[in-house]
């Protein structure tokens, strides 16, 4: 088995592609990433070697550069995305054209070359906020943010392009990951290397927007059984039951860190900040997955991570 991952040298891509060989070591990856500001080779430095890995520099906007990498592909997982929702307010384009345009030329690749599989991988932002219960796959998507109305729009697509040209799509929509390997522009990763230098955490308006909580390696496994048992022109939610509020959230890094609480700072209010975001994963259960991972002890292994890996992020907030 052969697949193409895209945006692989991300966070949640490194964390797949590592995941992947570990677990299937029969199976090749390619790992095609144009290495924005937030792709990072060294992420996956320790299976760079592998006989069974092999990197790409290129654009998934590039038709040229797609059509040559998916050739002899069987799957295609397309993680290539920009994500951060501040950056998307600042300016959209980017998003636009990645998440939407990107994906586009994935699709038509993988329409002219007859893949088994196109995984598009989503996000619980492009179902809007919701302010009791929790979404179902069949819910109307409501994306508040331009971030999210392009990975909405994106579903779309490959959605399209499964019930017109018949291509085998499955797409997944994830509640936030955290975990190793993180940018540290995410709330998790950013809080913890702050408290690491000695700074305060910005907590966005009253800190009671809500959200659930998925350690990557939890997602992995996710994608994983969903790539293996998934049914074709599904969509399948994947979150872990772990909701807290920003200021819950905050309170649990700080205590796990031994910080005080005065190291907390609010900020003004994000435009457009969805209150509460939740999934119905009982789709997904019903295939056998659950997550394996304790949301406390996940959260202490990512404060570990950033503890031990100070080169790798200090890097990433000078640039």
């Amino acid at each position: 088995m052969k697949l193409l991952i895209s945006g692989g040298a991300g966070f949640i891509g490194s964390n797949l592609i590592r995941y992947i060989l570990a677990k299937y070591p029969e199976y090749k990856i390619v790992n095609l990433d144009k290495l924005s500001y937030c792709g990072n080779l060294e992420n996956l430095k320790d299976i760079k070697t592998n006989p069974n890995y092999s990197f790409i520099k290129g654009d998934i906007c590039e038709p040229k550069i797609v059509d040559r990498v998916i050739r002899d592909v069987d799957i295609v997982i397309n993680m290539a995305a920009e994500t951060h929702v501040d950056r998307s307010i600042a300016d959209a384009s980017s998003f636009i054209k990645t998440n939407v345009f990107g994906t586009y030329v994935l699709l038509e690749a993988a329409r002219k070359r007859s893949i088994k599989l196109f995984l598009q991988i989503s996000t619980d932002e492009a179902y809007g906020s919701i302010p009791e219960g929790s979404f179902k796959e069949t819910d109307r998507l409501a994306p508040s943010s331009p971030y999210a109305a392009s990975k909405a729009a994106a579903d779309q697509l490959a959605g399209a392009y499964f019930t017109t040209y018949n291509l085998p799509i499955i797409i997944t929509r994830s509640s936030n990951n955290f975990g190793p390997y993180q940018y540290p522009e995410k709330i998790i990763p950013l809080f913890i290397t702050n408290l690491l230098e000695g700074k305060k955490v910005p907590l966005y308006g009253d800190g009671l927007n809500r959200r659930d909580w998925l350690f990557v390696l939890d997602n992995c496994a996710a994608i994983d059984l969903v790539l293996h048992k998934g049914k074709v022109g599904e969509i399948y939610n994947i979150a872990s039951g772990n909701e807290l509020n920003n200021r819950e959230l905050t309170d649990i890094i700080l205590k796990k860190m031994s910080r005080p609480e005065d190291y907390i700072e609010y900020v003004t209010d994000r435009l457009g900040h969805d209150r509460r975001y939740s999934l119905d994963c009982s789709k997904l259960r019903a295939l056998g997955w659950q997550p394996g991972y304790n949301f406390n002890d996940a959260l202490g292994l990512t404060v570990d991570w950033y503890s031990n890996n100070q080169t790798w992020w200090q890097r990433l907030k000078k640039s």
